[in-house]
């Protein structure tokens, strides 16, 4: 095991998404869930199993052979740590039996709680600081640069889904079982790791057996997941923008623990959003001592009533983010006091604004409250972004503290020299490294670069769908907000934000600026999607198998043509395009709605294919 110390990671883009799943914290919204499912494709088996906390991992193998272990990242690409994955003696190199040629694996790569407690023996012989918790834990050890330090600390693994076009069986259940055959570690069906169930009650017994039994495991669990258990079923249900619709992961009740709150501060971000943060006793939370928590907004600060000197109750929001989520009143002394939300920016003094309908109190000044500046800079260099090399967030604020950059088209008029003139911590090698990455960002897609300008509420999923659909900034810039609401995934609000983020003068002197210096402000012709308009106006949904396309591939020759894909069946459907094993929900709801269903044929005939 090991290999030879390597530097950085190289991004990878995943065959298959990776996307994250829509959590639910309560057995109502369980429900829900198989409501939506049985509605759009009738009544289904379901598979639950254990969500493991931990690392999420996608393996790759080809003719049987491990050939690249990719981290989640954002989703669509990972860091490739190959070299780190081959030192966890749970993923196997080399698979046995009878296996598809060439699929992904993916799972967890988690601590089991005995190696974790032994890490941290160890640790504490020696007299270092003690690991937090299993979780953070083995996120840095496979962060590791040497992988003989990752075969160190002794990570294990669990497979939980296949992902591939010859996987051995349409059932996610008895794929996992194969995948057992063939090496690797997967749920143990006869300790009830995994089940099946045909119904609601099925799901409950599941979950109800796990929240009393999880403490008893010998690795951290934070809920379980239920899936649609038929893999072409889970085609047609689909993905929304961030998560499937055939799945849930369902959380246990947080941990929760009693402090005092000393205080509350305002933080002003990016957008010029500002955000109360409690100031608290420090307290122990799920293995980590908490001091901080985000209290969201005022309304927030209202609900719970809070007062400065309150014994609050602490937990973390999915195990992850603190929060309070309530007062211990009966603990009161009067001597507590009210919490008051500032008129005026904490920052630069101006009158604070809440627009009607947002819960968000905001700064206006965004061209000049310092956190704002800094904060747009942050977001435009990160690496979802520009991804410039050499600039963190330490960097940034010095180069504004300085008075070196304003905003972030000054980046491109930086010289070297500027930055070794800045003197202790500058030399030739850092500053030269800032320098090549703002000449290399010059390359980075229309669709980052739009991520990249912080418009209020354009996320990353959201501007690449804005980029692909209007093909230029150029015409996104003079788009009416009529037309803008036509795009998918923009409603009211993302639209209205567009509309005065390019109606603000200081906003399009940067863009101009950027696109003199050379940034991409249209899309590449093999991205843009929209090739001819043989299918506008017309809305489609697809259902089943086909013979000429994958699923994804006739979702774009739709939106290659000027169609859109829907999710779900209504009045305003022009067309279900409709393959081989159909589901009968969705045709028995063309049916009544008198939608017209058409074949692959037809298709071809209506796009000229």
């Amino acid at each position: 095991m090991g290999g030879d110390i390597t530097k950085e990671f190289q991004q990878v883009a995943h065959a298959y998404p990776m996307l994250s799943l829509g959590n639910s914290y309560s057995r109502d919204e369980v429900a829900d869930f198989v409501r939506r499912v049985e509605k759009a494709v009738g009544r289904v088996a379901y598979c639950m199993e254990l969500k493991y906390d931990g690392v999420a991992i996608s393996l790759s193998y080809r003719q049987g052979e491990l050939v690249r272990g990719v981290t989640r990242g954002d989703g669509e690409k990972g860091d490739d740590i190959t070299a780190n994955v081959r030192t966890v003696r749970s993923i196997p190199l080399r698979l046995r039996g009878t296996f598809p040629p060439s699929f992904e694996a993916r799972g967890e790569i988690l601590f089991m709680r005995a190696r974790f407690e032994e890490l941290n023996a160890e640790r504490a012989a020696r007299g270092e600081e003690l690991y937090a918790n299993p979780r953070n834990t083995a996120a840095g050890s496979l962060k590791q640069q040497d992988p003989k330090d990752v075969a160190r600390r002794g990570l294990d693994n669990f497979i939980y889904t296949l992902q591939g076009e010859q996987l051995p069986s349409r059932s996610h259940y008895e794929n996992i079982l194969a995948a057992c055959q063939w090496g690797f570690r997967t749920p143990d069906p006869e300790r009830r790791f995994i089940e099946r169930a045909s119904d609601l009650e099925g799901i409950m017994a599941f979950i109800d057996h796990w929240d009393k039994e999880r403490h008893a495991l010998e690795m951290d669990i934070d809920g379980v997941v239920i899936k649609v258990d038929d893999l072409r079923l889970q085609e047609e249900l689909g993905l929304t923008a961030k998560s499937p619709r055939w799945a849930i992961a369902y959380k246990f009740a947080a941990e929760q623990a009693t402090t005092r709150l000393n205080g509350v501060t305002y933080q002003v971000g990016r957008t010029g959003a500002v955000t109360p943060v409690a100031e608290l006793e420090p307290v122990l939370l799920a293995g980590t001592t908490v001091k901080r928590a985000s209290l969201h907004n005022a309304d927030q600060i209202g609900r719970l009533g809070l007062r400065i000197g309150d014994v609050v109750r602490v937990e973390k929001g999915g195990e992850i983010i603190p929060k309070i989520v309530g007062v211990e009143t009966a603990r009161r002394t009067g001597e507590e006091r009210t919490v008051i939300f500032p008129e005026t920016c904490p920052e630069c003094g101006t009158w604070l604004v809440r627009d009607e309908g947002e819960a968000q109190h905001y700064c206006p000044n965004e061209h000049a409250c310092p956190p704002q500046i800094t904060g747009r800079i942050e977001h435009f260099v990160g690496r979802k972004m520009m991804a410039m090399d050499g600039l963190g967030g330490e960097t940034v604020v010095e180069l504004v503290r300085t008075g070196l950059i304003h905003d972030v088209a000054d980046l491109y008029d930086l010289k070297k020299e500027q930055l070794l003139a800045l003197g202790k911590g500058w030399g030739e090698k850092s500053a030269a490294q800032v320098i090549e990455g703002i000449a290399a960002s010059k390359a980075v897609p229309f669709e980052q670069v739009l991520f990249a300008l912080g418009i209020r509420h354009v996320g990353e999923t959201v501007a690449k769908k804005i980029a692909r659909a209007v093909g230029s900034i150029d015409r996104l810039m003079t788009m009416p907000k009529e037309e803008l609401l036509s795009l998918d995934e923009v409603g009211d609000v993302i639209a209205q934000s567009i509309t005065d983020f390019f109606a603000a003068a200081g906003n399009r002197r940067i863009v101009e600026r950027l696109r003199l210096a050379g940034l991409r402000f249209q899309v590449e012709p093999s991205q843009h999607h929209v090739a001819g308009d043989k299918l506008k106006g017309l809305t489609f949904v697809v259902s089943g198998v086909f013979s000429g396309y994958d699923r994804d591939g006739i979702k774009e020759a739709i939106e290659r043509n000027g169609g859109k894909v829907s999710g779900s069946i209504s009045k305003k459907t022009s067309f279900v395009l409709a393959g081989a094993d159909m589901g009968p929900a969705k045709r028995q709801k063309a049916e009544e709605l008198g939608v017209k269903i058409i074949g692959e044929e037809e298709f071809d005939r209506m796009i000229g294919a």
